[in-house]
């Protein structure tokens, strides 16, 4: 049978500060948000540190963000970073395990309850949100006996165990699939001959005569081969000097600043009239000669990575950008139409697996919340 208690009759604020030497090195504490607990946020040496004393994290307590408690950032501190140095804005608290098992509490505080807890304990202006502790530990939440929390855990971690099987199943089946891919890949360019940009698919600039009274609806190219997101609109007024062009559906878009870490897709049907500045270069396929999917996947593996990264000259981040005529003089591979057409249906393929894989995934992330939402509101229910 559930009871309430209030948060401060099992957790106790430490106070173990400690003078910051600044010829040693310390492990620094990141809380992840929404319940996905904490993590090595860097090590840095001790003179690295503007405070001359913080707080000492220690293994098996919990871990709190004053800024983003309301966002769900906060923790038990595992073992690997206990002895971590905190700030002021991330208080510790000592864990009563006569009272509450800390495993089972670390489970509790992933629910939205506690989240929505934390977020009516924090306050203060839109940019200057706290989280007051006094106003946190007089906070009420349901308990059990000790017997039924370890029940409770040993259930949601069996539960737990399970989904993170299946996760490492759906990325090893993934990995296999990528491999398959590659392989088939290289052997279709195997002895194919290499023709210029500006030749199979080159350079296309339509651009756009600004009026100040339109709204101009921008495209962004994600890294990694992340495909392509929409921004927000923009008026003529805010556009200003800046150039657009025209984004046409199917075409091989590249973000200059990022083409060198794989920031390049193809426009989507849903793109197509977007626009994008002067650092968006748009590449239309000759259909004779090649695919836009085929050059895509070239551009993804090393060997396009590589060649779009000698085509970027500078230094690293945005000092690094794919020059337009270094675009056009980049050989690709050019095996026979119908070849790629062939590798262009094996991708539709393993994509159809991965949409169904990525179903699978999303079922199975949302197993845990579920289960949370369904033991702790019954326990609520029962207090």
């Amino acid at each position: 049978m559930a009871k309430t208690i209030s948060i401060d009759e099992f957790l106790t604020k430490s106070e173990d500060w400690v003078p910051v030497q600044p010829d040693q090195r310390y492990k620094q504490i990141t809380a992840k948000l929404w319940g996905k607990g904490l993590t090595l946020r860097g090590e840095v040496q001790g003179s690295a540190i503007a405070a001359a004393r913080q707080y000492k994290a220690k293994a098996g307590q919990f871990l709190i963000s004053r800024i983003d408690a309301r966002h769900g950032a906060f923790g038990i501190v595992p073992a690997n970073l206990d002895g971590a140095l905190v700030s002021n804005d991330f208080p510790c608290f000592d864990i009563d395990s006569s009272k509450v098992l800390p495993h089972f509490f670390e489970w509790y505080s992933r629910t939205p309850e506690f989240v929505d807890l934390c977020r009516r304990a924090s306050e203060g202006s839109t940019n200057r949100v706290r989280m007051k502790e006094d106003k946190f530990l007089k906070m009420s939440v349901p308990m059990l006996p000790l017997d039924e929390q370890r029940d409770i855990v040993r259930r949601l971690d069996d539960v737990s165990a399970l989904v993170d099987r299946r996760r490492r199943a759906v990325e090893a089946s993934e990995r296999e699939t990528q491999a398959m891919l590659l392989k088939a890949f290289q052997r279709v360019i195997d002895g194919a001959p290499l023709r210029p940009m500006a030749e199979v698919a080159p350079l296309v600039r339509r651009p756009v005569e600004v009026e100040p009274d339109k709204t101009y609806m921008e495209l962004g190219v994600r890294s990694f081969g992340r495909g392509t997101f929409h921004k927000p609109g923009l008026s003529g007024m805010e556009v200003g000097s800046k150039k657009l062009f025209t984004i046409e559906f199917g075409d091989l878009v590249f973000n200059i600043v990022f083409a060198w870490e794989g920031a390049v897709a193809i426009a989507k049907p849903e793109d197509d009239g977007r626009v994008g500045s002067h650092r968006f270069l748009t590449c239309v396929t000759n259909p004779d000669q090649v695919a836009a999917e085929f050059l895509l996947f070239y551009f993804r593996t090393t060997e396009g990575l590589q060649k779009l990264g000698e085509a970027s000259p500078g230094g690293a981040g945005r000092n690094r950008t794919l020059g337009l005529k270094k675009l056009e003089v980049i050989e690709v591979p050019v095996p026979p139409i119908e070849t790629q057409h062939w590798f262009s249906r094996l991708q539709a393929k393993a994509q159809e697996i991965r949409s169904i894989r990525m179903r699978t995934t999303e079922d199975v992330d949302a197993l845990m919340p579920a289960l949370l939402h369904e033991v702790f509101r019954s326990e609520a229910s029962a207090a």
